[in-house]
């Protein structure tokens, strides 16, 4: 029973299911329900930014602790796509070298774009750094990242072949499995700590 007077509590023997359909209240620290899905805010979010550094630096990047499977195909999708960014970066780099030559103004734009192309593929493999530490803050990014890159995607349609598609479909299956049950009680195993 609750301390307002004699209605029970949602949780407790006695209370009113939920009406089907309906949303239950979600109060700070309470985890939202889709159906059998629970979703909730990471309590675990980095208070500096050496929070956000892999823990023995970027040499750990082949080391992967006892993980479940789904957790360690979404980390090696995330790395690979890092990786595979930073080298198109490095290649992008050069190509802006040869457009400065042709077109100044359009070089400059060209190297912007690289640059903020390089910075997301370098925060994609430190998040997936994190993401295997156990950090539900860096699987919520990458979450994000997933979306980010089906925004790119639907911005590309018409515009040649649609080329972001794939990188959306590989996101999109990476997010997936790290949604799964097993990976969520792999998440839960580290709730708590700080």
């Amino acid at each position: 029973m609750s301390n307002t007077g004699d209605v029970p509590e949602p949780d407790q023997p006695g209370a009113n299911p939920p009406e089907p359909g309906s949303v239950p209240p979600v109060g700070p620290g309470q985890p939202r329900r889709f159906g059998r899905l629970r979703i909730e805010w990471p309590a675990d979010r980095p208070r500096n930014f050496r929070d956000t550094l892999p823990l023995g630096g970027y040499s750990g990047i082949l080391n992967l602790p006892a993980m479940p499977t789904e957790l360690k195909i979404s980390y090696w999708v995330w790395v690979i796509g890092g990786l595979l960014g930073l080298l198109a970066g490095v290649i992008g780099l050069f190509g802006t070298l040869v457009l400065f030559v042709v077109s100044p103004p359009a070089g400059i734009l060209l190297l912007l774009l690289v640059l903020v192309a390089v910075a997301l593929a370098a925060a994609q493999v430190t998040l997936a750094m994190k993401m295997k530490e156990g950090w539900e803050w860096a699987r919520f990014a990458l979450t994000i990242a997933a979306g980010v890159s089906l925004v790119l995607a639907l911005a590309s349609i018409g515009v040649a072949g649609g080329g972001s598609w794939p990188g959306f479909v590989i996101s999109l299956v990476a997010t997936v499995l790290m949604w799964l049950p097993k990976s969520q009680a792999w998440f839960d195993a580290f709730k708590g700590r700080s």
